[in-house]
């Protein structure tokens, strides 16, 4: 599970640049940052496993390639901020902002996501075997081709996001939304849509709900896409 190694130290209400953070890391030991400032500070490439990041500003941070397995990340504000194939493994994101966040090719297996606000981020060709995400905003973003299978899905908002290629298989649903998403080509056989948001959503292709479980409302919702009257 995320963050077995304990922190050798704790480093608070602190503005730090790269070399900073590089002779921290440099000692082989995970740290505890609180309440620190890393805004826009070039962190590529580093050795960073195990570190906890709590309450902290890395907008526009870069950690493209960084090694961030078994990493804690608890209500940090990250907007824009680069992941771009960085390994965040066994990680674990708890009540953090990174909207329009690049997390393409990044590796987040085994990583767990909860009550975030991803709007707008890019998690094209990422790494997510038995990743979970929970109460999560993924209004907008980019998630082509990743697999929910068989995945319990709460409270996510995946409105006008591109899901295209995604595997719903099997998938249920609770408390979520998939109004105006791009659908193209997903899979949804045995997944249980009751308790998504299907509104905006055209059947252009009715076969790939083939085997899939929605209401009644729902589905005069998506005839009515059709035009439709259900009487």
């Amino acid at each position: 599970m995320a963050s077995e190694m304990t922190p050798a130290h704790t480093i608070e209400n602190r503005t730090l640049d790269r070399a900073t953070v590089e002779a921290l890391a440099k000692s082989g030991m995970p740290h505890k940052l609180v309440d620190c400032t890393l805004e826009e500070v070039d962190l590529s490439r580093l050795v960073l496993e195990g570190w906890v990041f709590e309450a902290c500003n890395v907008k526009q941070a870069n950690f493209t390639g960084a090694k961030l397995s078994d990493t804690v990340w608890s209500n940090c504000k990250g907007g824009l901020a680069d992941f771009t194939g960085a390994d965040l493994s066994e990680s674990r994101i708890q009540g953090c902002d990174f909207n329009n966040s690049s997390f393409r090719g990044a590796t987040l297996t085994g990583a767990q996501i909860e009550r975030c606000k991803l709007t707008g981020a890019n998690l094209a060709e990422a790494k997510t075997l038995n990743l979970t995400i929970d109460e999560t905003r993924l209004a907008d973003a980019r998630l082509p081709g990743l697999s929910f299978r068989k995945a319990r899905l709460n409270g996510l908002d995946f409105q006008l996001a591109d899901l295209r290629k995604s595997d719903f298989r099997d998938a249920i649903f609770q408390d979520c939304s998939l109004r105006d998403a791009n659908l193209a080509e997903c899979r949804f056989e045995g997944a249980d849509l009751r308790g998504a948001d299907l509104g905006g959503i055209r059947l252009l292709n009715a076969k790939q709900f083939k085997g899939a479980t929605i209401s009644r409302d729902q589905a005069g919702q998506l005839l009515a896409e059709l035009g439709l009257k259900v009487r």
